[in-house]
């Protein structure tokens, strides 16, 4: 218990020493957001690393998917029907993700 009471404790002060940091006028957040060429080429690098990222992740679930059910299919020949019905809803369902990382990239940049 008083593990957890420390942990509580430092916490708390970590958590307000934080908010003054937090606490910038409109001024400064204006002259931190401005479009300036180094921001524009780091949020066009940002999201071509993290939507490729996605993509390549995305081929490795429809991969594992695919011999999933392939190898589901060779041991239960009966059940291939349901299985590759299944089969489809998960690779529609992994490539909306991939979609929404898409339309995420395009909304930031």
């Amino acid at each position: 218990m008083t593990k957890l009471k420390y942990m509580f404790f430092t916490m708390l002060a970590l958590a307000l020493a934080a908010a003054p940091a937090l606490a910038q006028t409109a001024e400064e957040v204006a002259k931190a957001n401005a479009n300036t060429p180094e921001v524009l080429s780091s949020k066009a690098l940002a999201a071509g690393i993290g939507f490729g990222i996605a993509a390549g992740l995305a081929g490795i679930g429809q991969g594992l998917v695919g011999s999933r059910a392939a190898e589901g299919a060779a041991r239960n020949p009966g059940a291939a029907s349901s299985i590759q019905t299944i089969m489809i809803i998960a690779l529609a369902l992994i490539e909306s993700l991939v979609l929404f990382a898409l339309v995420i990239v395009f909304a930031k940049l």
